[in-house]
């Protein structure tokens, strides 16, 4: 069961404001919703994660770049994109950019290296206090690699705002998705890892993608069981307009809540396709604005242009409403 509750009225940021002085703007409204199995209550709050890129950590320019870029994420990767021998000074230069700020709105994630790798701890301890929004670990397969990174992030003072992105990349992971997703409540996305998928699962990168359909609606049960969000996996042909188009349309109709990307030129396109469409939203107002007339009356249900409004429809369309908005306020606020 979950219920959609909107806290208005008050001036609430996502993230604190912790980078460098230049604090986070926060929302206008704070949207929060609620998923509950029995006694036990999880909380989500929304924001637009459409678009989320990945930045070389090793490439400097790329980085400075980013401050103007209207991605509403950012992974700064230390790890498939480093060379081994540049590692040092991507970790380096990473967390001196993340800790300086100048990026606004947008969401700062650290891909780290595994915890198997000569660079792993090193990198939790440098990316703990750098002040990223999250750090994404890479070829999760068990909820214990994620207690092991939280216990490593808790050693080297992490605040407990830090959020663990996990990426979902082998077939184990995707196997353990649902157990991944429940690990701790500090766990908040699911990001598909679909090339290296593919290669595990010894198939092939097709148009349509059926061989990763499995895969795919397993991350985006597992998230939506525990109100995680769910990040599509990167598209690897950059000549391909009308494919990349397809593949975000087909990840908004799986349920996912925007896309991993790899180059700046797509980001247009994945916030389009992953935002509510206006008609979307202008029907989602009608039927709660419907629907509160119709409590106010004392009727539970109310017909809109012939279709029955019930709570669970209003409960999704308070959702669509709160996520429109919170883009419409990032638009206004991005630092460029």
């Amino acid at each position: 069961m979950s219920s959609v509750e909107a806290l208005g009225g008050v001036d609430q940021p996502v993230a604190p404001p912790t980078r460098a002085g230049l604090g986070r703007l926060s929302w206008p409204r704070l949207f929060v919703v609620r998923h509950s199995w029995g006694e036990e209550q999880m909380e989500q709050r929304i924001r637009p994660r459409r678009s989320v890129l990945f930045m070389p950590g090793s490439n400097a320019r790329a980085i400075e770049k980013a401050t103007t870029l209207a991605a509403d994420g950012l992974i700064f990767d230390l790890e498939d994109a480093v060379a081994p021998d540049a590692k040092a000074v991507a970790r380096q230069q990473v967390c001196a950019a993340v800790h300086a700020g100048g990026y606004g709105q947008r969401e700062l994630v650290v891909r780290v290296n595994g915890l198997a790798t000569p660079w792993g701890r090193e990198d939790l301890a440098e990316v703990a206090t750098c002040g990223a929004d999250a750090v994404l670990l890479p070829k999760v397969d068990s909820a214990e690699m994620i207690r092991q990174a939280l216990s490593l992030l808790h050693t080297y003072g992490a605040p407990d705002h830090l959020a663990i992105w996990c990426m979902l990349e082998t077939p184990r992971g995707i196997l353990q998705a649902e157990a991944i997703a429940a690990a701790h409540p500090r766990v908040a996305a699911l990001v598909m890892g679909t090339s290296d998928l593919v290669t595990d699962l010894h198939a092939r990168h097709t148009p349509g993608r059926l061989p990763l359909l499995t895969s795919l609606s397993l991350c985006v049960l597992a998230a939506r069981a525990y109100g995680l969000t769910a990040l599509d996996g990167v598209h690897l042909d950059l000549t391909d307009d009308a494919g990349f188009a397809a593949v975000c349309r087909q990840a908004v109709e799986l349920g996912f809540d925007g896309k991993t990307l790899i180059h700046p030129k797509t980001i247009a396109m994945a916030n389009a396709i992953f935002a509510p469409a206006p008609a979307e939203v202008t029907w989602a107002r009608t039927i709660i604005a419907a629907h509160a007339q119709a409590v106010a009356d004392g009727r539970g249900v109310v017909l809109v242009e012939g279709k029955l409004i019930e709570n669970l429809h209003v409960a999704e369309a308070t959702r669509v409403v709160a996520l429109a908005d919170a883009i419409t306020a990032m638009g206004a606020t991005v630092v460029t």
